[in-house]
């Protein structure tokens, strides 16, 4: 009876460090980037939206990180959310007329920003400003539009 009870005891222990090792590989693993960073610029862009973007996320273009997240602001003037991105200088003819999204990845739904390349023939440079941008994408903001047009719908039925 007694080494019953220690058998389920071990086994429940075992399950639960295991559950949290996982948890724990879960966070580190959506965010992790190799960004060092050593000769950087500074790039703004204005968003609507930043959902839960954070300070360092990653920046990337076609699926590389060139980037993080320098900072984030808000503007009581424009009632904007200005980002700042510190992009690694060895990216240096991204085209001026990119535009920047906020995108989500992982399996906790990390953001980050997404570069999609212009066609300009003039590169960012240090303290230039992207305007074409796309805000975050909030899930809840989804689910309440589609609740309230089926809920329309059914009263028109």
């Amino acid at each position: 009876m007694q080494q019953t009870r220690s058998i389920e005891m071990g086994t429940g222990l075992f399950v639960l460090l295991g559950m949290g090792a996982l948890f724990f590989l879960t966070t580190q693993i959506t965010g992790s980037n190799d960004f060092s960073g050593a000769k950087t610029y500074k790039v703004t862009a204005e968003f609507d939206n930043i959902g839960s973007l954070k300070i360092r996320a990653p920046v990337s273009i076609s699926g590389v990180t060139i980037g993080r997240v320098k900072s984030v602001s808000f503007d009581k003037e424009k009632l904007k959310a200005i980002v700042i991105l510190e992009i690694d200088s060895q990216y240096d003819q991204i085209p001026d007329d990119s535009d920047a999204a906020i995108l989500t990845s992982g399996l906790l739904g990390s953001q980050y920003i997404g570069l999609q390349a212009g066609g300009s023939l003039d590169s960012l440079v240090d303290g230039s400003e992207i305007y074409y941008v796309q805000d975050a994408i909030v899930i809840e903001n989804l689910i309440s539009k589609y609740l309230f047009s089926q809920g329309s719908k059914d009263k028109e039925d």
